[in-house]
């Protein structure tokens, strides 16, 4: 296929054909390059962290799938880059579930199909202006539905949001404080869109820059008026335990063992509380009287609570469940936070009946955990209020934002990633509580059992050094407190009401547009082309129409 001069005006030539890569006229070379283009975004976040290419990293998915030659092909396309999406920021998880893991891409990619068909709606060919400017609107608001319904615990939770790639940014997390992480997955995806079609398409240009400009304007008003958390000078002396990896017969006593020998380092150090990380105690406390006897006097030893976290069977009700468990110096205080959102497969597996099979070719939870009923806000030492979660919950954005808005002075969160320690997981879950601390206004403590582990404070910039996957010790930090409530803890996750509007807003003008259409169809009546040439009468002149 050779293509004139006139078709690359018109906005063929960037279709990927074959001026541009001959192959990928094959269905299966252009599916691979759509896994392979979906799948680039990986490397803004930890640990590559190449936080700018998050600017630019969804181009060449958005111009491959504005060359397809249908809206069908286009929809595969959105399928295959999202499925490479997936699987890429998953990737860690392949040694847990094997070809499971694949599958579960492969369904969660299908979420980005509408989202194919969306961009070549808008961008095929030579868009008008007017195409460019709706989808600097409608793309990213197909993109955050995207990122809402993958976020719910069912389907996988919120990893891997193209917002939390910019963890590290420091305008970025104080956007964050306006409107969470949403916010910045509206906004990348807007630049994205912006920057392809400057590269594609060259006649809608002064939009696309209109564009960047618009969306540079808006974040610089944005920057300038939002409130900055109202630190007030206080500090909460926090200590995190992290033992690192112990396998093998007797872990449970061994691992209890060194978290003892090292929280008892931190005596004289004038902590206020003392965080273990995710089930760094295997024992129900009511079942093993003989540890929790242990943990009171280790308490009053260093001369601060404990915050520990028990994966057990419990004695009082049935099932095994997580728990922030809250030890004192006469014992456990009562305070319990028993874990909400369970991670899919590893702690339990949906639809057993139907998905039980996952337990055999993979790591999969071989019983389920059980669910707690409500958050819990509980108070330490001088009155410090801290807000526990567990693991996982971590990256949703409502559990730390109801925290905050229920009195918490410093989130929490107990995790352990000792099964993927050679991967990117750890970088990765830890750089979440920065946007968690941003968001909500409050300095967050992510203590893990095997690292990385790390605290931020309430702007959610890094307070200390991390704790490594290599290391194993107990670190006090400084943490910084601060007060007031965030705009985007008072007014919740207003960015997706905003896409949702905009969603509805085309559907209604796309629904108005085919009645017409329907409407025309039924009484025959044809509107002129709007390319033919005008009709002359007898007494017009060529040089002079109309006359």
């Amino acid at each position: 296929m050779n293509l004139s001069a006139t078709d690359w005006r018109r906005g063929l030539g960037p279709r990927f054909g074959s001026r541009v890569g001959p192959r990928l006229d094959s269905p299966w070379w252009r599916g691979a390059t759509a896994v392979l283009a979906g799948a680039l975004p990986m490397l803004s976040f930890p640990a590559p962290s190449l936080w700018w290419f998050a600017y630019v990293a969804l181009v060449p998915w958005i111009l491959l799938v504005r060359s397809a030659p249908t809206g069908r092909r286009a929809a595969y396309d959105g399928w295959l880059g999202g499925l490479g999406f997936m699987l890429a920021v998953h990737h860690w998880l392949l040694p847990s579930l094997h070809v499971f893991t694949v599958v579960i891409a492969a369904l969660l990619g299908a979420l980005w199909a509408p989202w194919g068909w969306l961009v070549r709606r808008f961008l095929a060919g030579v868009p008008s202006a007017g195409r460019v400017l709706a989808a600097l609107f409608v793309l990213p608001s197909g993109w955050l539905m995207v990122e809402l319904v993958r976020s719910w615990e069912g389907l996988g939770g919120p990893w891997g949001l193209l917002g939390s790639s910019q963890w590290d940014v420091a305008p970025a997390l104080r956007l964050a404080s306006v409107g969470g992480v949403w916010l910045l997955s509206l906004l990348l995806v807007a630049v994205n869109v912006a920057v392809a079609v400057l590269v594609a398409v060259r006649s809608s240009r002064v939009p696309a820059i209109a564009g960047l400009v618009a969306t540079a304007a808006a974040t610089s008003a944005v920057w300038v008026w939002s409130p900055r958390p109202a630190e007030d000078g206080e500090r909460a002396r926090i200590a995190v335990v992290q033992p690192g990896v112990i396998d093998g017969a007797g872990a449970p006593e061994k691992r209890f063992a060194r978290e003892e020998a090292l929280t008892r380092k931190l005596a004289g150090q004038d902590v206020d509380l003392v965080v273990w990380g995710e089930s760094s105690v295997g024992f129900d406390l009511a079942d093993r009287p003989d540890l929790a006897d242990r943990l009171a006097a280790l308490s009053r030893e260093v001369d601060a609570d404990i915050m520990v976290n028990v994966d057990a069977r419990r004695s009082d009700r049935p099932g095994i469940y997580k728990s922030s468990v809250l030890v004192g110096p006469q014992g456990p205080t009562g305070d319990r936070y028993d874990k909400m959102r369970l991670v899919p497969f590893g702690e339990y597996v949906p639809a057993r009946s139907l998905l039980g099979w996952a337990t055999s070719v993979g790591k999969a939870a071989g019983e389920d955990r059980m669910r707690g009923t409500g958050q819990v806000v509980m108070t330490v030492g001088d009155g410090l209020k801290v807000g526990p979660m567990v693991c996982f919950e971590s990256a949703f954005p409502d559990i730390s934002r109801h925290l905050a808005r229920d009195g918490a002075d410093v989130l929490l969160a107990q995790s352990s990633t000792s099964s993927f320690q050679s991967s990117w997981a750890p970088e990765q879950h830890a750089s979440l509580a920065a946007l968690r601390a941003a968001e909500t206004g409050r300095p967050m403590v992510h203590a893990t059992l095997t690292g990385v582990s790390a605290v931020y404070g309430p702007g959610g910039e890094r307070v200390g050094s991390w704790l490594g996957t290599d290391a194993r010790t107990s670190a006090v930090y400084e943490v910084p407190l601060a007060h007031g409530v965030t705009p985007y803890a008072s007014l919740g996750e207003w960015p997706v009401y905003l896409a949702l509007l905009i969603l509805a807003a085309l559907g209604a003008t796309e629904g108005v547009r085919g009645l017409r259409v329907r409407r025309s169809r039924r009484s025959g009546a044809s509107a002129p082309s709007p390319h033919a040439p005008r009709a002359r009468t007898v007494r017009e002149s060529p040089a002079r129409p109309g006359r």
